[in-house]
């Protein structure tokens, strides 16, 4: 017996793997996500779902793109948060916000979040001096302060509405309150875990240790998260329809439930999964309806910050690729004419400088 679970665990990793079980586990949410939104649709009318969208008042979507500007402006503070963690002051604020907003945004909408995301932060910071380890820690951190913040919540609406989780995880509302329960002894035990010494925070050795905020610093990360979960849920429920009636708080756990089913799937902006389970959890209201809010919510949250993601990226490297290197090369050129320097040293003076500038 003693050798067995040795023997299964080497067997798991040789065969199976947690990356493959990642990939296997993904793939069957995609699948069950898209049979069921398939089933779902079907008889569904188009002219009525277009009636639906002029039915959202023009005031609600307002009010729900600035909780959705809000809500990114709150997702900016993952990455000034870990930077300050890890010890990297000298980055600013406006770089950790340009960081947090593209890589989010275009990871979350291309897929596969953690490498996308990883590959855009390492572009941005690797300006500053930082390596591909401390990018790491950096989306380490943001996908700590993500999740504590998703457990918060989701535990306490769970324990306050526990039917609303039961319409997505079909589990008694009993077990859910239960499920609730542990997950705020499990964030309590947590911080007291933290207050226990400094050394109990380390993780990791060497080069890739990474210490993990104090408990103070631990509830301001959970504030960011919850601050950044209640704007989002705020503008689905803005756009909701007026009935049958729902409160904001049985929304929420379902609204947290579908994202982090669409955020495990790995699915290109958690296409077909996200709105697969808000369909599924919400049978009260109107397929119809409820298609129509999720477009404007999708257009809002996911479409138009990646177009300003886009256009960011790829103006800032036209401008460090392209034009401060020319930039650079003609100022040199003239400050050569105005010295009269001979022409092959202009030139070498020009291809030293453009080395500098590539490597910048």
């Amino acid at each position: 017996m003693h050798g067995l679970l040795p023997a299964l665990k080497r067997g798991f990793k040789r065969w199976i793997g947690w990356r493959r079980l990642g990939v296997a586990a993904s793939i069957f949410i995609i699948a069950f996500a898209i049979t069921s939104l398939v089933r779902t649709l079907k008889g569904i009318d188009t002219g009525v779902i277009l009636t639906a969208l002029t039915e959202i008042p023009r005031g609600n979507i307002g009010l729900a793109a600035i909780c959705v500007f809000f809500a990114f402006c709150t997702l900016t503070f993952y990455d000034f948060f870990a930077l300050r963690t890890i010890g990297k002051k000298h980055v600013p604020y406006r770089i950790a916000a340009l960081s947090s907003f593209t890589s989010y945004s275009i990871g979350h909408n291309i897929g596969a979040t953690v490498f996308t995301g990883g590959a855009i932060r390492f572009r941005i910071y690797s300006d500053y001096g930082l390596n591909a380890i401390d990018v790491a820690k950096i989306c380490f951190l943001s996908g700590l302060t993500f999740w504590l913040g998703n457990i918060f919540v989701l535990s306490i609406g769970m324990a306050i509405h526990p039917d609303a989780a039961s319409s997505m995880d079909q589990l008694p509302s009993s077990i859910n309150r239960l499920i609730a329960l542990g997950g705020l002894a499990s964030i309590g035990a947590y911080l007291v875990w933290l207050m226990m010494g400094e050394k109990r925070r380390e993780l990791g050795q060497k080069g890739w240790k990474v210490v993990l905020p104090s408990a103070p610093l631990t509830l301001v990360q959970i504030l960011i998260g919850v601050v950044d979960l209640g704007f989002c849920a705020t503008a689905m429920y803005l756009l909701m329809p007026a009935n049958p009636p729902i409160d904001f708080m049985s929304l929420a756990v379902v609204f947290i439930l579908a994202t982090l089913l669409g955020f495990a799937s790995h699915a290109p902006g958690s296409i077909g999964v996200f709105d697969a389970a808000m369909l599924l959890a919400l049978p009260e209201f109107g397929r119809e309806q409820l298609l129509a809010t999720l477009l404007v919510f999708r257009i809002l949250y996911f479409v138009i910050p990646f177009g300003l993601a886009i256009s960011i990226m790829g103006t800032r490297e036209l401008w460090m690729n392209v034009v401060e290197p020319w930039q650079e090369r003609r100022r040199l050129a003239e400050a050569c004419a105005q010295a009269n320097l001979p022409k092959q040293v202009a030139a070498m003076e020009r291809e030293r400088a453009l080395r500098q500038a590539n490597q910048r």
